[in-house]
């Protein structure tokens, strides 16, 4: 097992130096589930488009822009893609995002901000007629890393 990358030998916290690593271009896909009443799903689905689901994708997509202003120690990225994917299925809703980058350091905890948020915003937008919705399954899917 290897060390926590944002400790010093001592155990104080710190930023990873990643100053003396080439620029790699770094892709991460991460997801989310909100569960629900199939009924709320349904009300969901059935919104115009525009509404809740837009919504939801905006604010994973903005998350992902702060990321750096959320989790402490994380870079600040040049991001060149963000994608959030929000799927209504039978009893919820399935996140997905996809956030690239070129870069010294990977986007894993963006694509992970992003999906969190967006569930988050569906949990924020529909809590007035579900009080049972648990958001779960918050992970990271892939990450890939390749030359410039």
């Amino acid at each position: 097992m290897t060390e926590f990358s944002h400790l010093d030998d001592e155990g104080g916290v710190r930023m990873v130096d990643v100053g003396d690593k080439p620029l790699s271009r770094r892709r991460a896909l991460a997801h989310a589930r909100v569960t629900m009443a199939a009924e709320t799903a349904a009300r969901l689905r059935d919104l115009p488009k525009g509404d809740a689901l837009t919504t939801a994708q905006l604010a994973g997509i903005m998350a992902a822009k702060r990321t750096s202003e959320l989790i402490p120690l994380c870079h600040p990225l040049p991001l060149s893609s963000i994608d959030v994917d929000v799927a209504i299925i039978e009893n919820g809703a399935d996140i997905t995002s996809t956030v690239k980058t070129t870069a010294q350091t990977g986007v894993e905890m963006e694509a992970l901000v992003a999906a969190s948020v967006a569930a988050l915003t569906i949990y924020d937008m529909a809590k007035a007629i579900d009080a049972t919705m648990i958001v779960s399954d918050v992970r990271l899917l892939e990450k890939t890393k390749d030359a410039v």
